[in-house]
């Protein structure tokens, strides 16, 4: 019998060449479905909630296979965790109904990014955050994320050579949180990101953190549509994904 069933995964992707399958490549999607094939003898494909660049994390990815098996999502649970390396988790395993899609029935992701602002790096977790020796401005990069609350073309903070066939989004959360400590924590949830679209606009807004520009500049680079007037992209390393609504 033809089963569903939904994961929820946690992974460091710094060993990994991204989510999605590649030849010659290591990926998250990758080592998962050769997992499921070792326990069901068969070829299941896996749909992520969407694709995570190389070198970026996941807290929370929503994923799902279908399989004609007899095994219950318990035993899929304790299978995937014992076969697969330590970078990566499953949460969860449960079934659910044959037509749910772990990427057309998303109704919104939740991304993080991580920022160490302080005069010195750190040794015990550098691996997870952009270390940024120059103090930045909060209040002035809050002001900037402001700007992104709502219905907007994001075409400005598209990678090159992966276009859409829309650019628009809906960002419905844009906070920055800070700690005594030097952590920055900048969450950004939307109904869907545009490749490299995070790093994109955190390496805008650090730029505004700096001094280089203004928050109306920022708005007015956002409504531009030209990348080139855009900060560089921030590292992936700083980046999780953290949640998948539906």
């Amino acid at each position: 019998m033809v089963k569903n069933f939904k994961l929820i995964i946690e992974y460091d992707g710094g060993a990994y060449h991204g989510w999605q399958r590649q030849k010659n490549e290591r990926t998250i999607q990758a080592d998962i479905e050769q997992a499921l094939g070792a326990m069901t003898g068969q070829a299941p494909k896996l749909i992520g909630s969407g694709r995570t660049d190389a070198g970026v994390h996941a807290l929370g990815q929503a994923a799902h296979f279908r399989c004609d098996t007899d095994l219950t999502a318990d035993v899929f649970l304790r299978g995937l965790n014992s076969l697969l390396s330590d970078d990566i988790v499953i949460h969860s395993c449960r079934r659910v109904d044959d037509g749910f899609h772990a990427r057309y029935d998303a109704k919104s992701k939740l991304y993080q990014y991580r920022i160490l602002n302080r005069d010195r790096p750190k040794a015990v977790g550098r691996q997870y955050v952009w270390f940024i020796r120059q103090a930045l401005d909060c209040r002035v990069m809050r002001a900037c994320l402001a700007h992104l609350i709502g219905r907007h073309d994001f075409k400005t903070f598209q990678g090159s050579g992966s276009p859409r066939s829309s650019t628009i989004r809906t960002i419905m959360r844009a906070d920055l949180s800070e700690s005594e400590q030097g952590a920055l924590v900048i969450d950004l949830e939307a109904d869907g990101f545009l490749k490299y679209m995070v790093r994109s606009i955190v390496g805008t807004v650090v730029e505004a953190g700096r001094g280089k520009i203004t928050p109306l500049e920022f708005k007015s680079i956002l409504a531009s549509g030209d990348r080139s007037r855009a900060g560089a992209t921030a590292p992936a390393k700083g980046l999780f994904l953290v949640a998948v609504t539906y």
